[in-house]
């Protein structure tokens, strides 16, 4: 199944963001792909309100995965933009956070195609800037469910 929603300012993408954290359950997975500087941020900072994370949450760029535990079920945030090779992934014990009790969030999850669960939701972000500057079309395919 596939939906769409538009938002027209970041506070609406964040908002979107944190009916999908308050939604979700233990063990739910979601890739997020889009473009550099179309909201990816925005979006994930408040699927982690939803979740009752409280601290700040920022993009997992240079270190792969981000773990946030202060909420009511853990939120392991992966960025994998700079994986070298799929080895990487295990080197982290990736199955250990996509197979485990939290909410598995992969920026650029087309990057490791082969190591999704069959089970997920992929969110991709798009800008149009002919409907807008803070506009963001905003898909979500559920996968397998």
């Amino acid at each position: 199944m596939e939906r769409i929603y538009e938002t027209n300012s970041p506070q609406e993408t964040y908002a979107l963001g944190r009916r999908l954290g308050e939604d979700a359950k233990p063990q739910d997975f979601y890739t997020l792909i889009g473009d550099l500087g179309v909201g990816k941020t925005v979006f994930t900072q408040g699927i982690a309100a939803g979740l009752g994370i409280k601290e700040p949450v920022n993009s997992p760029t240079f270190t792969v995965v981000q773990v946030y535990e202060g909420g009511r079920m853990p939120f392991y945030h992966f960025d994998v933009y700079r994986i070298g090779d799929i080895e990487e992934m295990e080197e982290i014990g990736y199955e250990d956070y996509f197979y485990g009790d939290g909410l598995s969030m992969v920026e650029w999850g087309n990057y490791i195609k082969e190591l999704l669960p069959e089970r997920r939701r992929d969110i991709l972000i798009e800008k149009d800037l002919q409907k807008g500057f803070d506009y963001r079309r905003i898909t979500i395919t559920e996968v397998g469910i």
